[in-house]
């Protein structure tokens, strides 16, 4: 036996001075009474046993030196060596996942965790230190090697639910650096319900204690869930939606889409067991917004019966038509969707005009001006289109008409170029232009003259594109044909960059790279505001406007916000904000895990292994030496009040 604090035997002292009290005796007080003669019949009644009297003064000296001898080997804090070679370091790693979420287990999987390491906590031996690491989207340390009980129990209630994938391997790994550099005998208890890959492995391996949890259940899932604009319609956008059905039987549900919560469809599904289905929705609207997918069927685990996505909107774009009129040219423009048409007529011998300079940082907020039978002597800002030019521009020499031609070779790789075909398109005359600055050709005669192409501006205005197209409207049926209406829609689409934008849906847990618009008002904090209402603020590095945001560890949409100078980040203000228009970005995240979504959890993995309680001696001994001090106390108080002991 060792002893923890062998100063502490010095106060074993204490006992002389017990036993010193115990030798004196006391001098009786003498007191004059009228007469000895009742004093005499109570004497010869109850005439003292000297042996037992003594006695009674033994015990009593000897449960006082007894208590003594507890208190002082209790503060010495005695040891055994068997203990000390007992002794362990364990691990707890709490599996958080989005799969423990399940409530197959109630009240839910997570819970049932935290009760299982709860018991493994209150059964830690004398010696033992022990470490709780989460194993969720991010393994994280939630308290190191301890054996302080309350510590323990705080740090393990306090391990939240995520909705990101399992990182189980992880913080093993990371557990192994806890317990790395020790001498006591080292384990790592997970507990998991299984869902993640390399589960196997891992149970064989002889360091390691997994601790099943959870019920062979089914689940319907969305895995996948991503909205983005259309390629050529403007209006138009796709969504693209995965279905998985994880369970041994086959269902039946309905998938129902909205957008800002106005219904767009409703598809019934039947999948068998297994089965995964993708499917894509063509719709068109000019808004956008949040686009919600869910299922109609409950099951254990809601994270994965909803999911989102950010629909970008688009805006109108505003067109300028300069003609001497042409009424099919006008109702082209009019007709292509989002665009805010203004037509200048102009009169023979009358100056062109040159529309008022547009600022705009982004190429789809330029305007674009059409010229037709015209050339400005400058070129306007914006995005310019020339057709049937008369005379000689800025990027051009202008020649004599060319009668009938033929269009020979068209640019198949080029998105203007996409759904056309010119080759049957009849054109008596166009106009012979020598290309001055660098251009790409579109379409071109059997000659090898240009009939519609691309130009590049001068330096300096690489965002602002020039077309030009020199066939004659008014004597071609091209504008006639349907290739003329899609020539430009895809036009404009190329004017403004539009290229079918994708804001992605990001799967829980992911850390993500944002662009934020540049900060108008100093001062003003910045927040990431959760589905949930969680905060946490943006520290954006100076001169920048790209920040990392994340974990995304809960299914949702989230919200940059911007709030008012000094105030608090409550939810409620945060709501006010967003009324306000201070949501400055927003991002869905969905349980983009098919591993997660199934709840079967992996075969053989043992719900409880032997081996990690203690028994019954859980304590140090020196609990049990006061404890036997406690009692001893009581049964010496006893003895008194039946006067066994003086």
């Amino acid at each position: 036996m060792n002893l923890v604090h062998p100063t502490a035997m010095v106060l074993a002292g204490l006992a002389v001075p017990i036993v010193i009290f115990y030798i004196l005796k006391i001098r009786l007080r003498r007191v004059p009474v009228s007469t000895l003669l009742f004093w005499e019949q109570i004497f010869e009644e109850k005439k003292p046993r000297s042996l037992w009297q003594r006695l009674r003064h033994l015990i009593s000296l000897l449960l006082q030196l007894a208590f003594l001898a507890l208190l002082v080997f209790a503060l010495a804090d005695p040891i055994f060596r068997w203990q000390q070679a007992r002794a362990r370091r364990i691990v707890l790693v709490v599996d958080n996942s989005a799969s423990m979420n399940a409530v197959d287990v109630r009240p839910s999987r997570l819970h049932a965790a935290q009760a299982e390491g709860r018991r493994i906590i209150d059964g830690l031996r004398l010696g033992d230190e022990l470490a709780i690491v989460s194993a969720g989207a991010e393994p994280r340390v939630a308290c190191g090697l301890t054996d302080h009980p309350r510590t323990l129990h705080q740090a393990l209630e306090a391990i939240t639910p995520t909705d990101g994938p399992t990182r189980v391997v992880e913080a093993v790994a990371l557990a192994r650096r806890l317990l790395s550099g020790s001498e006591k005998r080292r384990r790592a208890v997970v507990l998991t319900d299984g869902g993640f890959d390399g589960v196997a492995e891992l149970a064989r391996q002889d360091d390691i204690d997994l601790i099943g949890l959870g019920k062979k259940t089914g689940n319907i899932g969305i895995t996948r869930l991503q909205a983005r604009r259309s390629l050529l319609d403007p209006i138009g956008y796709e969504i693209l939606v995965e279905v998985a059905n994880a369970s041994d039987e086959p269902a039946a549900f309905r998938l129902e889409l909205d957008l800002e919560d106005d219904p767009i469809d409703v598809v019934p599904l039947n999948l068998q067991p297994g089965e995964r289905i993708v499917q894509v929705f063509e719709k068109t609207s000019a808004e956008g917004g949040r686009l919600r997918a869910r299922i109609d069927r409950p099951d254990d685990l809601s994270a994965d019966n909803t999911a989102w996505a950010i629909l970008p909107s688009r805006s109108p774009r505003k067109v300028t038509l300069l003609t001497h009129g042409n009424v099919f040219l006008e109702k082209v423009f009019e007709a292509i969707p989002l665009v805010d048409l203004k037509v200048i007529k102009l009169q023979d011998g009358q100056p062109v005009p040159v529309p008022p300079v547009i600022a705009a940082t982004s190429p789809e907020g330029l305007p674009v001006v059409v010229y037709h039978r015209t050339v400005p002597e400058t070129l306007p800002s914006g995005h310019v289109l020339f057709i049937e030019p008369m005379r000689s521009g800025p990027l051009w020499d202008a020649g004599e008409a060319l009668h009938n031609p033929v269009v020979a070779r068209q640019d198949p790789e080029s998105p203007l170029m996409a759904h056309i075909r010119l080759d049957h398109v009849l054109m008596p005359e166009a106009r012979k232009l020598a290309l001055k600055a660098p251009a790409r050709v579109l379409a071109e005669s059997a000659g090898g003259d240009p009939l519609y192409a691309v130009l590049d501006r001068p330096e300096g205005q690489s965002q602002e594109k020039v077309a030009v197209l020199t066939v004659d409207l008014d004597k071609s049926d091209l504008p006639l044909q349907t290739a003329f209406p899609i020539m430009m829609a895809n036009l404009l689409s190329w004017f403004g960059g539009t290229k079918g934008e994708l804001r992605e849906s990001l799967p829980a847990g992911a850390v993500a790279e944002v662009e934020l618009p540049p900060e108008k008002s100093p001062g003003r904090e910045r927040v990431l505001r959760s589905p949930d209402g969680r905060e946490q603020p943006i520290v954006v590095p100076a001169g920048s406007t790209r920040v990392t945001v994340g974990p995304l560890d809960r299914t949702g949409v989230w919200s940059v916000v911007q709030k008012s100078a000094g105030s608090a980040a409550s939810k409620d203000q945060l709501t006010k904000a967003n009324d306000r228009g201070g949501v400055l970005l927003e991002l869905a995240c969905n349980l983009a895990d098919r591993r997660e979504s199934d709840l079967r959890p992996a075969e053989g993995i043992p719900e409880r292994p032997a081996g990690l309680a203690a028994g019954w001696a859980v304590r140090p001994i020196w609990y049990y030496l006061l404890a036997s001090a406690w009692m001893l106390t009581c049964w010496e108080w006893f003895l008194y009040q039946r006067r066994w002991i003086d």
